[in-house]
């Protein structure tokens, strides 16, 4: 009777990782190498935290090649090897490489051994080695020092080109939304824009990517960290440098919106990481969906708790909201009549809990554009804009360098404290719309941190008075809120 060779895997393997036998025998033996006929034992350790995917293919193929001495052991120490392996021995390309990547410098190791088309992504981090290859006989025949591979890093390139299909210059109109655009941009605050069908509010929502600041080297980072789990950089290249801008339907489900699932994802929130999360026709959101974004907009980030883990996410996103006044759209529209009775407006607006409203820095009133203003030449583009608001955030970079926060928005009771001192007759007007606005400690300190945005688009060091006054401007819904609510 012959003998039979076998693999186990032990140390908590899911389905992914346990059929992976197959996937590496049938590469091993189709890429011209001996498989032993022994019973081989796997342990991957530690064996009390599950293991997932199959990324574990290529360094098991590795090691059964290395313990079998078709590639020199010694020349696999210090490298971090991941990869999918195809039957054919081609190594395929895997999700969540940077983050890999990343580790392998913190624990000072030499390089990584990736599959080609991750290995650009890879290449992001500097002083490691990043070796791509297409399949295991080059693994192989790099670690015996006969095969070479491509220069990975002269390749590193963007991932998104900065054009854009639209521009500030082609709205009519609206200044006072485009004006608590470039603040809310500048400052990374959440706005809502609420009026009524046809004032253009998603028109102007889908340009706000137009106006936003260059990304920092480490957010970049961040974000592409979260990219490469989700599995969205394919046909992308390395680094992402702009924000993004993400729009999902009023239909979206939990997990979509915050992620989830039984291997925990990133949801669009997560995606919208130091950029823009727009919600268009804020009420057709399920009041569930809009109540688990209270976490996120509060903490910048969510955690996802399953069974065998939890994950928690970056989720620091600017929220921009638009909505209708009520259901038929005209609720105090000068041209059209409004036909909602009290019940459906209540209904319809109760959606919106005061909780979450207190989340948002910014409340904009949406009126129709006028046939005057259609006329008009708007000489103010988005470059302009965007250049004030770059100079507006250079001011914020320095301000809070080595405290861990990058834009106004994130300043904490404390911080606000310190970078929002007011002066005798600013304070005078802050208590008095404090009393009259029926304000909360979390409103008051929103007010604050739009008024810091503010100075700063004014290049002023101190919050002025007129500052204040504009800030509180944009905070004007709340009564309208609670008007319609009664």
């Amino acid at each position: 009777m012959g003998i039979i060779s076998t693999l186990d895997i032990v140390g908590l393997p899911d389905t992914a990782v346990r059929e992976s036998r197959e996937r590496v025998r049938a590469a091993i033996k189709n890429q011209d190498f001996d498989f032993p006929i022994k019973r081989i034992t796997l342990n991957l350790a530690p064996a009390d935290i599950k293991k997932e995917g199959p990324h574990f293919d290529f360094p098991i193929a590795l090691g059964i090649l290395a313990a079998t001495e078709q590639v020199p052991a010694s020349a696999l120490e210090g490298y971090a090897i991941v990869g999918e392996l195809s039957l054919d021995g081609r190594v395929r390309p895997i999700n969540g490489i940077l983050p890999m990547a990343i580790e392998v410098k913190q624990k000072a190791l030499k390089g990584i051994v990736v599959p080609l088309e991750n290995a650009e992504e890879a290449a992001v981090i500097k002083g490691i080695e990043v070796i791509g290859v297409k399949s295991l006989k080059e693994a192989v025949e790099y670690f015996k020092g006969e095969f070479k591979p491509d220069d990975i890093a002269s390749k590193v390139q963007d991932a998104f080109s900065l054009d854009f299909e639209g521009d500030f210059s082609e709205v009519k109109g609206q200044e006072v939304i485009k004006r608590a655009l470039e603040i809310a941009a500048a400052g990374h605050h959440n706005l809502i824009m609420v009026g009524p069908p046809g004032s253009g509010k998603t028109m102007i929502a889908k340009r706000i990517p137009t106006i936003l600041p260059s990304m920092t080297f480490e957010e970049s980072l961040e974000l592409t960290k979260i990219y490469s789990i989700a599995g969205l950089l394919a046909g992308k290249s390395s680094l992402i440098k702009t924000r993004p801008f993400r729009a999902p339907h009023h239909s979206i489900t939990p997990v979509g919106l915050v992620g989830g699932g039984r291997i925990p994802r990133p949801g669009e929130v997560s995606l919208a990481h130091h950029g823009v999360l727009f919600l268009d026709e804020l009420p057709e959101f399920s009041k569930e969906i809009l109540e688990l974004l209270r976490e996120p907009l509060e903490e910048g980030k969510i955690t996802i708790s399953r069974m065998n883990a939890t994950v928690t996410y970056p989720a620091s996103f600017m929220l921009v909201a638009a909505m209708n006044p009520c259901p038929c759209g005209y609720f105090q529209d000068p041209f059209h009549e409004c036909s909602c009775p009290p019940h459906k407006v209540h209904s319809y607006l109760s959606k919106i809990s005061g909780p979450l409203l207190d989340r948002i820095d910014m409340q904009v009133g949406v009126l129709p554009v006028a046939f005057s203003d259609l006329e008009k030449v708007n000489s103010t583009d988005s470059a302009t804009i965007r250049n004030r608001v770059e100079l507006a955030r250079k001011l914020q970079l320095m301000r809070y360098k080595g405290q861990n926060i990058f834009y106004n928005s994130q300043l904490t009771p404390a911080m606000v404290n310190k970078y929002c001192k007011l002066g005798k007759a600013e304070k005078l007007l802050m208590k008095e719309a404090f009393e009259k606005l029926k304000l909360s400690a979390r409103a008051h300190n929103k007010i604050l941190k739009v008024a810091r945005t503010i100075a700063d688009l004014d290049q002023s060091e101190n919050i002025k008075e007129i500052h204040l006054a504009e800030a509180l401007q944009f905070r004007n819904l709340d009564k309208y809120f609670q008007y319609l609510k009664v």
